[in-house]
C-alpha cells in the first residue's frame, strides 16, 4: 500500500480546525470550561491556525493524575489549544494514514467497534466452535503495561513505512517524544497510535499462524482453535514476535478450555459484568483511599453507584 502524502495541510484548514474545537467542548464535563472557550473561540482557532500553518506548535506541559478504577493508571490531560491539535493530528493525519491498514478483528478506538464489537466478536466465534468442534481452546492474551511498554524508536519507524509527508511525520513524532514513557492514556492520538502499533501482530497472527477465530481490543486478545497444542505453540510463536516490539505478555495470559469462564472486556463466558474482585472489597479499598485524601466523596459515591449498577445486572 502506498504511503500517504498531502496529510499536514488538513490539520490547519480552518474548517478541520472548527470541527474539532466542537469536538472538545463536546467531550470536556466541565461546562463552565466549556462556556469560557466559547468566549474565547476566535483566539483559540485563530492561535491554532497560525501555529499550525507556520510550522511553529510546540506542546504544552501536560497535567498528568492517577485513576484507580478499574486498575490504577496514569492519565494525562492538556490544555485546550493542545486538545484540539491533538485531535486534528489523530483525524486528519492517523485515521486516513493507519485506519485502512487495520484489520477487523481488531475493535478497539474506531467507528462501529469498541468493546460492544469485541464481545460481539467473541460471542459469534464462541457459537461457531461450538457448532464446529466438540471441544476446542481459547488462549487469552494480555499485554503488561501496554501503553508505557510502547517503544518509540519502533513506533516511528512503522509510522515512516505508511506516511510519506515530512511535515506530518514531524508533528506526530513530537507528540510521540512529548511523553517520556511510551503513550501518555488520555490523548486521542495516543489511542489511535496504540491500537497501530499492533497492527504487524494482528496481521502475523491471521495470515502467518492461521488463527481464523481471533479478536483484539488493544492488548487485550483472544485466539479460538481446536488443537490445544496448536495454540501453546502459538503462545510461544507470540512471545517471540512481542519481544522484538519491545512488549511481553502478562500473568493473566492463559490458555482455557470452552467448557471454563473467563473475563474479557469487564464480561463473563455468559456476558455477564464480572465480579473477580468483590464488590465488598472494593468499596473498602475506595473508602481507604477517600479517608486519604486520595479521592473525593463524589468518586466514593460513583463507585458504590457503579457497583450497585453491576449487581443489578448480574
Amino acid at each position: 500500500m502506498k504511503r500517504k502524502s498531502n496529510l499536514y495541510k488538513n490539520i490547519y484548514d480552518l474548517t478541520n480546525i472548527l470541527f474539532c474545537f466542537e469536538e472538545v467542548c463536546r467531550n470536556t464535563k466541565n461546562k463552565k470550561k466549556v462556556e469560557e472557550y466559547r468566549e474565547l473561540k476566535c483566539a483559540y482557532v485563530f492561535n491554532i491556525y497560525d501555529t499550525l500553518k507556520r510550522k511553529k506548535y510546540e506542546i504544552g506541559k501536560y497535567h498528568i493524575f492517577t485513576i484507580y478504577e478499574p486498575k490504577e493508571r496514569k492519565i494525562v490531560s492538556q490544555n485546550i489549544e493542545d486538545k484540539i491539535v491533538n485531535h486534528l493530528v489523530a483525524r486528519f493525519i492517523l485515521y486516513p494514514a493507519l485506519m485502512p491498514l487495520l484489520i477487523d478483528s481488531n475493535v478497539a478506538s474506531r467507528r462501529n467497534m469498541g468493546v460492544r464489537k469485541g464481545l460481539e466478536l467473541s460471542n459469534e466465534y464462541r457459537r461457531i466452535c461450538n457448532v464446529k468442534y466438540p471441544k476446542y481452546y481459547i488462549l487469552k492474551c494480555d499485554i503488561s503495561k501496554f501503553f508505557a511498554s510502547i517503544n518509540h524508536d519502533i513506533l516511528k519507524q512503522k509510522l515512516k513505512r505508511r506516511i510519506k509527508d515530512k511535515e506530518a511525520l514531524d508533528i506526530v513524532e513530537t507528540i510521540i517524544d512529548s511523553y517520556e514513557e511510551g503513550l501518555g492514556i488520555g490523548n486521542m492520538t495516543s489511542q489511535v497510535l496504540a491500537i497501530f502499533y499492533l497492527n504487524d501482530l494482528d496481521h502475523y497472527i491471521k495470515e502467518e499462524l492461521k488463527i481464523k477465530y481471533y479478536v483484539r481490543y488493544q492488548d487485550d486478545f483472544l485466539l479460538y482453535h481446536s488443537s490445544k497444542e496448536y495454540l501453546r505453540e502459538c503462545l510461544s510463536k507470540i512471545r517471540m514476535f512481542l519481544e522484538k516490539e519491545k512488549l511481553q505478555l502478562n500473568r493473566k495470559t492463559r490458555l482455557f478450555s470452552n467448557k471454563e469462564s473467563f473475563n474479557f472486556l469487564g464480561t463473563k463466558k455468559n456476558g455477564r459484568y464480572a465480579n473477580y474482585r468483590t464488590i465488598k472489597k472494593k468499596i473498602k479499598y475506595r473508602y481507604y483511599q477517600y479517608t486519604n485524601n486520595k479521592i473525593t466523596l463524589n468518586s466514593l459515591v460513583s463507585t458504590i453507584k457503579c457497583y450497585e449498577h453491576i449487581k443489578g445486572r448480574n
